[in-house]
């Protein structure tokens, strides 16, 4: 699971992007200044920010700034800002995206996606997730539980992590030798 910060100060702009995005079962969390937005980035692993630019406290560039100095996490900028002069310097201070509001909510939805994708696939993201989930099978694996079709099951430690194994991997052969390594 994909654990996404939402910064803007509108909080009616912040509430439709969870909508939007809650179909696609990532982790939403919210800020609504660029200070607040810090403060979960060093609290929380975040996968990607959507970032407004204009904010009390401290704007989205500026705090686009500090989250550079230690952090690839992936930014995209929505804001109200549609000068060229504004994306360019958006993008130049390291967003990796930037949109333009009013905005398409489908179209956000598949920016996040793509901005994901190449987090993931390419390194940056140290992505563990929680739980996992395949057909009927949640394993979560912070409480260390399985359930099928809704209903708990108990398995013994060893039986849990063949299990895992076998969730992460899901296209993959292993032998017996394999698997109890």
């Amino acid at each position: 699971m994909y654990n996404i910060l939402i910064c803007d100060d509108d909080r009616d702009i912040v509430n439709a992007l969870k909508i939007f995005l809650a179909d696609e079962k990532y982790r939403l969390y919210e800020a609504f200044t660029g200070r607040q937005a810090l403060e979960v980035l060093s609290e929380r692993e975040i996968h990607l920010v959507l970032m407004d630019i204009m904010m009390p406290e401290m704007d989205g560039i500026s705090a686009m700034v500090k989250i550079r100095e230690t952090s690839n996490v992936p930014v995209i900028l929505l804001t109200a800002k549609s000068e060229d002069t504004d994306k360019i310097l958006g993008l130049n201070v390291g967003a990796d995206d930037y949109i333009t509001k009013p905005f398409n909510p489908v179209e956000v939805s598949a920016r996040v996606k793509s901005q994901l994708r190449r987090y993931t696939q390419l390194g940056g993201a140290k992505l563990k997730p929680d739980s996992l989930s395949i057909g009927a099978i949640e394993l979560d694996d912070k409480a260390k539980t399985v359930k099928a079709d809704g209903e708990a099951v108990l398995l013994p430690p060893t039986e849990y992590d063949i299990l895992r194994l076998l969730m992460t991997h899901p296209d993959e052969v292993f032998s017996p030798k394999e698997i109890y390594k």
